[in-house]
């Protein structure tokens, strides 16, 4: 994808080193999924439901967050530190770009988000701490997106592409948690989870295939930037994150129960439902009926 340069006036970042603090900032309480877990169990050879089982506990944990000794890195510095890092605030730039003009269009007051790209542990403000075995995460008490940038080698093996866009589109899924904070979906999902725990697996899922569906919808969005190959590397990542296939490669026989994101199909649908939309509403489709 044929992103511009980054610029640090429209973008907040930062890089928290071995636990630092997160992103400087409180607001927002909302559902905030760890999000791709499981891909972390997977990876890192843990056990996928106890690492769900961790991700939940450290998302509960808001009121007994420290704000750490990390180093604070000028943005540049952090940008440039590498090339993850640069393609990381250049899809940044352009995601909050895209997004607070489609907000600026409906009237809906928009809020960047910071994005964290740290380095093996990190301690957030709001979300408790987590290491890169978890995989990236957006933390809705600080509004923050957390990328340790080492995750990206690990799911060019799983999915089977190095491309760019297979990248782009776990920051971009990230990003569409964000939307659901700000725009307080993502709270009332929350809420109806603790009123109808039955339906409480159900929503997550939901709530992870309208984030794949936003991030096509920013490439969609996009479409002038997108080069040939693009598609086909976002639907490989998608299906190789799928709850159905990360189960069956950890050996785990494929329970439905246990899904949290949804099926490699369900995932693959949802990404090109996003790209190929043609109203800023068609998302709103996971939650019809709810």
């Amino acid at each position: 994808m044929r992103l511009g340069p980054f610029d640090t006036s429209k973008i907040n970042v930062r890089s928290s080193d071995g636990g630092g603090g997160g992103m400087g900032r409180a607001g927002g309480v909302g559902c905030g999924t760890l999000v791709i877990a499981l891909i972390g169990a997977v990876v890192f050879g843990l056990d996928p439901m106890q690492t769900i089982g961790m991700v939940e506990s450290v998302q509960q944990q808001g009121a007994s967050v420290g704000t750490g000794g990390g180093r604070e890195t000028d943005e540049q510095v952090v940008c440039t530190a590498s090339a993850y890092a640069t393609e990381a605030c250049n899809a940044l730039t352009n995601l909050n770009d895209t997004w607070e003009a489609t907000f600026a269009r409906s009237g809906i007051p928009f809020e960047q988000p910071g994005l964290d790209l740290f380095r093996g542990q990190v301690t957030t403000e709001g979300c408790g701490s987590a290491t890169s075995a978890v995989g990236p995460f957006y933390c809705p008490a600080d509004k923050g997106i957390y990328i340790d940038t080492g995750f990206y080698d690990q799911l060019a093996q799983m999915s089977g592409t190095g491309g760019d866009f297979a990248r782009l589109y776990v920051i971009a899924h990230e990003y569409g948690h964000h939307l659901q904070n700000i725009t307080g979906l993502a709270s009332q999902v929350r809420r109806e989870q603790q009123r109808n725990p039955s339906q409480a697996n159900r929503l997550q899922v939901a709530m992870e295939l309208q984030a794949d569906c936003y991030a096509g919808m920013w490439a969609g969005k996009n479409r002038d930037l997108i080069e040939p190959g693009d598609l086909e590397e976002g639907l490989q990542a998608a299906s190789a994150i799928g709850d159905d296939t990360l189960m069956r490669n950890a050996g785990q026989s494929i329970n439905p129960e246990n899904f949290t994101h949804g099926t490699s199909r369900q995932r693959m649908t949802a990404l090109r439902l996003g790209l190929d939309s043609t109203t800023d509403s068609a998302c709103n489709v996971f939650f019809e009926g709810t």
